[in-house]
């Protein structure tokens, strides 16, 4: 079925990247939509984000993030590029061995705001060339999306409580009638059409629960010792 797109934000991003076995998919979320909103496409570290989100709340590195906390680090600790502290594919096996690296190179912090979570909001938010990070339930279509790259309701369809999951909103668009939201996920380029699906928004307003919005760009201090 065809997708009349009105907006598409893809052209701001890079190649869909893949987080793994590890619960990191609101560093990579938060991560992206950031660089996203950035010159050009040079990928932030998802590493720093998320390390530095888990000890903001005393949270094990083996645990997913919290929304609120990922939010403060990025206006507070910001992040470097990928390069300052490459992702890593499994933590250490001793976990006082996980630190940043003694440099990353330069800082970038950005502003941000919780949102109700609305559906117009989203397309308000993409009209204006921003993305947005949605928290959501995931269900079983969701992990195997159809050929046609559209996940919508299905009263059959499996629904999981947990884990829960934060991807990207980069899209809308309608397909006959519907509104339809493109999403980026965090599981590679092998799942969906090169990392993207878009999920009606039927489908999108049983399962999320979380929007947030980066803002404007913020300075943040400049650490010599990043832990």
């Amino acid at each position: 079925m065809t997708i009349s797109i009105d907006v598409d934000l893809r052209s701001q991003f890079g190649p869909v990247r893949d987080q793994g076995a590890r619960p990191t998919c609101l560093a990579f979320a938060a991560s992206d939509a950031h660089a996203g909103l950035r010159q050009g496409w040079d990928p932030l570290s998802c590493e720093y984000a998320f390390f530095h989100a888990q000890k903001r709340s005393g949270r094990s590195p083996e645990k997913g993030a919290f929304l609120s906390d990922m939010l403060a680090t990025l206006e507070n600790d910001g992040q470097p590029e990928e390069t300052g502290w490459p992702y890593l594919p499994a933590l250490p096996s001793d976990l006082s061995q996980y630190s940043p690296p003694r440099s990353v190179g330069d800082l970038y912090g950005r502003g941000s705001e919780q949102l109700r979570h609305n559906l117009s909001l989203i397309r308000d938010a993409l009209d204006q060339h921003c993305p947005a990070i949605i928290l959501s339930t995931l269900t079983r279509r969701f992990f195997t999306p159809p050929s046609s790259g559209v996940v919508g309701h299905d009263d059959n369809d499996q629904v999981f409580p947990a884990p829960r999951h934060a991807v990207i909103a980069v899209g809308y668009g309608d397909m006959a009638g519907e509104r339809v939201i493109l999403i980026r996920n965090s599981w590679g380029d092998s799942w969906g059409v090169a990392g993207h699906i878009w999920l009606t928004e039927d489908y999108l307003s049983r399962h999320m629960y979380g929007l947030a919005l980066l803002k404007e760009a913020c300075d943040v201090p400049n650490r010599a010792v990043a832990a």
